[in-house]
């Protein structure tokens, strides 16, 4: 009897230690997925089988030695399989908001063409000067005190760092972080980086294998090396502007920040193909890139254009730098406003979508109409397309006309302003626009990543405040302990 009883607590033990080790075990694989280690499947089915093993055989313990006694080979079944499946449960909930790319990345770049790559769920460590930051926090700032919403945008994901680089405390500080990172990237004016001795061949010293990048104004190498830049400087001196216009007017600068936002997503792809190769190779390299030679990749069909006819490429207002077409542009809607616009393009290389535009405007009486049954005679008669056109669009909104011609399979656009694009409801459902609650401006909705991915979900996190994650990033990246952090705090450092 009292060896049955041994035996009846030892099996109960036994399940019990089943249990917890599937729990422990899978608690911890996601600890580690939710911080920097992604590859874990294989911990957590290990775990699950093992605690199962555990259960299917009720190990046991009879005082003297572990025992295997295969009775109620039911239960234990069941509970191997209630183990397995919540190990995997608890796999994919710590998936769920896993990172695109795991990283850890040190930005000394200031204004917009900082890492994009905190969107894919990089560690982003941002060093600032401890005397107000990074520039873009208080320039457009209502009150010149709370962080402007143009920094809330463009810094969301990213951790907050000060550093006084002219201390040689903190530059040593910011140089062991260097030693950890996977990449850093800084866009100083042209020299600064390399006086602070933290240029490439200084920082490779202590990190063989960093990718390290650079984005300048323009090229190191070429006759405006020294010349300071900004991003409309980008795009003029890029082609950008002169293509931007009516024919007969001046050039314009777009509205998009091309030579920011743009250089930084080529500098992004750029530091994804370097991680990729250092994959193969093991080794880091420089990256740099100049706005004036990233706008270029931005005016190729410009340049096909100069190609073609040996001439430079004229501004083509709401048309286009190749060539014309009709019916190609905007056309007024009700009721009349600035943005009030609906812009129809009908392909030129058949009469398909003419064909199906005429249908839906109700004069498909035109089809075959040979004065507009090529692409080039249409173009011939673009007044009279357009006298056609107008007065239909004029009877309708701009969303009434897109709804209407897009529905019927012809390319249409309404013209959309960022007001009607932060109020509409589609783009908060899908995830493109997302609220974050922010230390100081509370509740801000705000454009997040637009690139959906099935193994990927970074909810946007907002902007950190001026030096909020010092102690996250000395503890996380180089292990100081709180002692060593309030020493330094002491001191003055941080």
């Amino acid at each position: 009897v009292m060896a049955g009883k041994e035996l009846a607590i030892g099996r109960g033990l036994g399940e019990l230690f089943a249990l917890a080790a599937a729990l422990g075990l899978a608690g911890l694989t996601i600890t580690l997925r939710m911080r920097r280690t992604t590859d874990m499947l294989p911990a957590i089915l290990f775990a699950s089988l093992f605690a199962t093993l555990f259960a299917l055989t009720g190990m046991l313990w009879d005082g003297n030695s572990l025992i295997l006694i295969p009775k109620d080979f039911s239960l234990s079944v069941s509970l191997g399989v209630f183990q397995v499946g919540l190990g995997f449960m608890l796999y994919t909930a710590g998936s769920r908001h896993l990172p695109a790319v795991e990283l850890t990345l040190l930005s000394l770049t200031e204004v917009i063409v900082g890492p994009i790559l905190a969107w894919l769920g990089a560690d982003v460590a941002k060093v600032e000067n401890p005397k107000g930051g990074d520039q873009g926090r208080l320039a457009s700032s209502e009150d010149g005190v709370t962080d402007a919403y143009y920094f809330l945008i463009f810094n969301a994901n990213k951790k907050s760092i000060t550093a006084d680089l002219k201390s040689e405390k903190d530059l040593a500080i910011v140089k062991k972080l260097a030693a950890e990172a996977d990449v850093m990237i800084e866009n100083f004016a042209p020299g600064v980086i390399e006086r602070l001795g933290l240029g490439y061949d200084e920082v490779k010293k202590v990190n063989p294998s960093i990718i390290y990048a650079q984005v300048k104004g323009f090229a190191e190498d070429g006759p405006y090396s020294d010349f300071l830049s900004f991003d409309m400087i980008g795009q003029a001196a890029g082609g950008i502007m002169s293509i931007t216009g009516e024919p007969d007017g001046r050039p314009l600068k777009p509205g998009a920040t091309l030579g920011d936002t743009g250089t930084g997503m080529l500098m992004a792809i750029s530091i994804l193909g370097a991680l990729y190769q250092k994959r193969e190779t093991g080794e880091g390299q420089r990256i740099t890139l100049a706005m004036q030679d990233a706008m270029l990749q931005y005016a190729r069909l410009a340049i096909s254009d100069t190609m073609k006819t040996g001439k430079p490429s004229a501004r083509a207002g709401e048309g286009v730098v190749t060539g014309g077409n009709a019916p190609m542009g905007l056309f007024p809607c009700k009721p009349g406003g600035s943005n009030d616009y609906v812009y129809i393009y009908v392909n030129r290389a058949n009469n398909r979508q003419w064909h199906r535009l005429l249908e839906v405007i109700g004069r498909a009486d035109l089809i075959g109409d040979e004065r507009f049954e090529t692409a080039r005679d249409r173009f011939a008669h673009k007044e009279e397309i357009n006298a056609m056109l107008e007065p239909w669009t004029m009877e309708r909104t701009k969303a009434e006309a897109m709804e209407t011609i897009g529905g019927g399979g012809v390319p249409c656009g309404a013209i959309y302003d960022t007001l009607e694009l932060s109020e509409n409801q589609d783009f908060e459902d899908r995830g493109i626009f997302q609220w974050i609650d922010h230390p100081t401006r509370g509740k801000v909705k705000m454009p997040a990543w637009p690139v959906r991915m099935s193994g990927n979900d970074v909810k946007v996190e907002p902007a950190p405040l001026l030096g909020e994650h010092n102690e996250v990033i000395l503890s996380d990246w180089l292990g100081m302990s709180e002692e060593e952090i309030a020493a330094l705090k002491a001191e003055g450092t941080f």
